[in-house]
Parts: structure tokens; sequence; C-alpha cells
């Protein structure tokens, strides 16, 4: 269900693994959106004790946590990326609690009066089913090649183990025949940021 308030523009911005998702939120912050970082929202509910913790402990077990207790998120992304069961088992957790923190802070924000646009920043918007949540779905797509360069040099991960995470998700062409706008982030980080601008005069 969108939010009733049509005083609150929702986008829905998301994006492949290493696409850049991330800088295009930060520009968008940057002009004046509320964000909605799904992302951190999951970091916060995994930790230690936290009802999100307790059900990845019972359903992963005591191996795929660290020494102080905490979620070992390397080894648990590594099992996930490389068994679809263990992903969808993962997103049967989390996926509903990170549902519930989104509307929750969607409420919030639009009960501010200064609130004018809202970013929903995720990565699973699409294939979670959030993206109905948003008047507009924005997509950061970035070439297939340079894409694995950045996933490979920013995670320290061999050919083969970007492959397997790029072919784990969505596909972009899946992703754009739903998108409302398309953001090409495989340039540079100032070509990015324009066609944000541009993007964001339409709307504000």
């Amino acid at each position: 269900m969108k939010p009733s308030n049509k005083n609150v523009k929702v986008i829905g911005l998301t994006g492949g693994i290493a696409s850049g998702k991330s800088a295009v939120s930060k520009v968008l912050e940057s002009l004046g959106a509320y964000i909605i970082d799904a992302d951190k929202i999951a970091k916060s509910l995994v930790g230690k004790d936290m009802p999100a913790w307790v059900k990845i402990k019972d359903c992963f077990g005591d191996g795929f946590l660290l020494p102080d207790g905490e979620i070992d998120r390397k080894k648990l992304g590594e099992a996930v990326f490389s068994e679809k069961t263990l992903k969808e088992k993962l997103d049967d957790v989390m996926l509903p609690c990170i549902l519930k923190e989104i509307t929750d802070r969607l409420e919030e924000i639009r009960g501010r009066a200064d609130a004018s646009v809202v970013v929903i920043d995720a990565a699973l918007l699409i294939e979670a089913g959030w993206h109905e949540l948003a008047d507009e779905v924005w997509l950061v797509r970035v070439d297939s090649d340079i894409q694995r360069e950045r996933l490979m040099k920013r995670d320290n991960l061999t050919l083969l183990q970007a492959q397997k995470r790029i072919d784990n998700q969505m596909s972009q062409d899946e992703k754009i025949a739903i998108a409302c706008k398309v953001i090409d982030n495989s340039s540079t980080c100032s070509k990015t940021e324009e066609q944000v601008k541009r993007l964001w005069k339409e709307i504000y």
C-alpha cells in the first residue's frame, strides 16, 4: 500500500551489488531527501540478542557467530551467496523485520512538516515487493564488466566469487523493466551526480 500523504514523494532506489546505489543515495540526501537505508536497518536488527539475531542463530547455528557472539556477516554472506536455499532461509528471517522498520520510518517521516521526498534505499526493493511502497522506482545500473571489477576490488573477491554474487540477484534487465528512472553509473561520479540532479529537478 502506497503512503497516503500525497505531499510526500516516495522514491524506491535500487540497484545490483556494486552498482553504486549508495553513492546515488548520498547525492539525494544532500539535495534534501530523507533516506531509509534497508542495509543499515538490517545491520541494526542482527545485533547480539536482538530477535533477528536469535532467529539467525537458531536457523544457521553457532558456526556463523564471531567469538564475541556477533553475527559473522562475511561468513554468512559467503554461505547464502553460494547456496540458494540458505539465502531463502535468511530472507524469510530478515525481510519481514526490515519491512516493518521501513513502514514505521515512512510513517514517522510523513509526519514531519519539512518532509517532501523520502528514498527507500534497498538492494532487494523489487525482489521483496517493497517497490509497492514507492511512487517511483529509480534503478542504478552499471556495465557488467565494471560491476565485476568494482565488486572484486571492494570485497576482495575472485572473479568466480564476484560473478556468483551477481548471478544470485535479479538481473539488471528485469529491474529496468520495472524501473521508472534509470541512472547509469558506469562512468564518472560527476556524470552520475548530474543525472541524479536532473531527475531531482523533475520531481521537486
